[in-house]
């Protein structure tokens, strides 16, 4: 149950604790009073969509907060979310809405995304807006109306699964199938790809090994000189003496002394390591010198590979890596187009044992839902006669379609408005207030189903009067004995049916226009109440029959 809405800096509400009450709780209010305004910040407070128009002018962010009692611990949004209610059960949701746009959201102090305040929000509290009734007139909606009552999430589950595998099916034979004239232009195409990459012999890392020896090969007059002078600088000729030789005899001239001390020892040894090492390069770069072949032609091979694999790599991908992949992917393609009659005969197959049982499927779910269906339209009629439309016949009407998403049913309400008169789909005759009423009946069903504590109805009676409207009021007084419900109303029935009572008033302080939420007492009621019938002007009359009114609800609230 809703305890607790505050609201801060939302539109023309600067600041407001509204202390919602067990039952029916009415708002009332002139037109533009700010009514709609708290219902936006329910909206925003439970994940709802947000704008930073929302703020009011002049401040910098707007924040609201809802508290709420009775909440179970295993309340799916929680648990998602990794938030719990505290051991009174007990939550308090808060939303932060900045003027940059970004927001903030906690759970019982506990940050969370807007997604998943949403996914809170929708277990706690529902929102029938004043223009809700219009999705009747989307006959697409009926089903998912029906499949909510029937809770047929598990045939409609196993259905999915079934046609999701044979829409996979149709798609895979679909990129098989093409005509002749097609398919030979892409063979041809495969097999000349295939035969030019494969005439290159590619092999994995050769375009690193290619770009080394070529930049040897085009440096090799410079290779040649640098080995050339090493060799010279370390073994000499005949007429010099190279460091090698050099390192020997200063080796040799230590060695006679190397005994004298440890010093005199160690610097033997040092140059003893420097002629071997020294002796070690000279082999080595000796031998690099000999192993080096300078041939033009091998340049020129060297640069004509080069060539060759740039323009394949220009065609078929960024490395030679790339070009292999290629290639196998379309030797794959291929061996598919070849083979393609074979592999399209065994998927036509598995799509005709695919088909059967999405048919299977289908049947189990149409089943549940025709079994939904026949306690939804007694439900439905009952609530419609509780709303004073003794005559009007509910009906909902199937008929089988191609399989789709969502069953082989296409699925419709029908409804007759008048006795006599052949049922028909909604939309070609509801009134807007025979719309508002059967929305109505259809939500009071659904919330029977469900475990949300709080009902909002926002205006849902547009269009209603008169008997209609009273019977709309002893209607909502009869669900507010299960669940709370919060009305947002025009009429004078509705108010006084309600538990509690609230104004909603708009004023002007220091030239700004605030709102502000009221509680009322009886005399108080009486005086709005009078309002709401009469208009501004508020006669003796009107109290005393505002009065009756208040008498009458509260007597029908103790039958209840």
């Amino acid at each position: 149950m809703l305890e607790l809405l505050h609201i801060e800096n939302i539109a023309v509400i600067e600041s407001a604790d509204i202390q919602f009450r067990p039952g029916f709780n009415a708002l009332t209010g002139e037109t533009g009073a700010g009514k709609s305004i708290v219902i936006d910040a329910m909206g925003a407070v439970l994940g709802g969509r947000t704008s930073r128009d929302l703020i009011r002018t002049g401040a910098d962010k707007a924040f609201v907060s809802a508290e709420f009692s009775g909440v179970a611990p295993d309340l799916p949004g929680l648990a998602d979310s990794g938030v719990a209610p505290d051991e009174n059960g007990e939550l308090l949701l808060q939303r932060e809405i900045g003027g940059d746009g970004k927001n903030l959201c906690r759970a019982n102090g506990r940050p969370i995304t807007v997604a998943q305040l949403r996914k809170i929000g929708e277990e706690l509290l529902n929102i029938h807006g004043q223009h809700d009734g219009q999705q009747l007139l989307d006959e697409e909606q009926h089903g998912a109306y029906l499949d909510r009552f029937g809770r047929t999430e598990t045939e409609l589950a196993a259905y999915q699964r079934e046609y999701g595998a044979m829409a996979d099916l149709r798609a895979q034979i679909r990129a098989l199938q093409m005509d002749e004239a097609e398919k030979a232009r892409r063979v041809d195409s495969l097999r000349f790809q295939i035969g030019e990459l494969e005439r290159a012999e590619l092999v994995p890392g050769e375009e690193e090994e290619l770009t080394a020896r070529r930049n040897l090969l085009r440096n090799g007059e410079k290779y040649l000189s640098a080995l050339s002078g090493a060799d010279y600088c370390l073994s000499g000729d005949e007429e010099s003496a190279g460091a090698v030789n050099q390192l020997r005899d200063a080796e040799e001239a230590m060695s006679g002394i190397r005994t004298l001390g440890d010093e005199l020892a160690a610097i033997y040894k040092r140059l003893e390591e420097l002629r071997c090492e020294a002796y070690d390069l000279a082999e080595i770069i000796r031998d690099k010198r000999a192993e080096f072949d300078f041939s033009p032609a091998e340049l020129d091979a060297v640069e004509s590979r080069a060539d060759q694999l740039y323009r394949l790599k220009k065609k078929y991908g960024a490395t030679v890596e790339d070009c292999l992949a290629y290639l196998d992917k379309c030797r794959a393609e291929l061996d598919a187009i070849e083979t393609a009659d074979d592999t399209l005969l065994l998927l036509e197959q598995k799509l005709a044992k695919a088909k059967k049982a999405v048919r299977t499927a289908g049947g189990a779910l149409t089943a549940a839902r025709r079994t939904a269906a026949g306690a939804l339209e007694a439900r439905i009629q009952s609530e419609l006669r509780d709303l004073d439309m003794h005559k009007v016949r509910f009906s909902i009407e199937f008929a089988e379609k191609e399989p789709s998403p969502d069953g082989c049913d296409s699925i419709r309400f029908l409804m007759s408005a008048n006795a006599g008169e052949d049922l028909k789909p909604i939309a070609k005759i509801a009134s807007g207030g025979e719309l508002a009423r059967i929305m109505l009946a259809l939500k009071n069903v659904l919330a029977e189903q469900e475990a949300i504590g709080t009902l909002v109805f926002d205006e849902v009676d547009t269009g209603v009067s008169g008997r209609a409207a009273q019977k709309v009021a002893e209607k909502l007084a009869q669900v507010s004995r299960r669940k709370q419900v919060l009305c947002v109303t025009h009429l004078p029935q509705l108010a006084a049916m309600a538990d509690t009572h609230f104004s909603v008033e708009k004023g002007e302080s220091k030239g700004r226009t605030f709102t502000r939420v009221a509680q009322l007492d009886r005399e108080r009621r009486k005086a709005e109440l009078a309002r709401i019938t009469g208009g501004s002007k508020v006669t003796e009359a009107l109290l005393e029959s505002a009065g009756e009114l208040l008498d009458e609800a509260e007597a029908y609230r103790k039958t209840l």
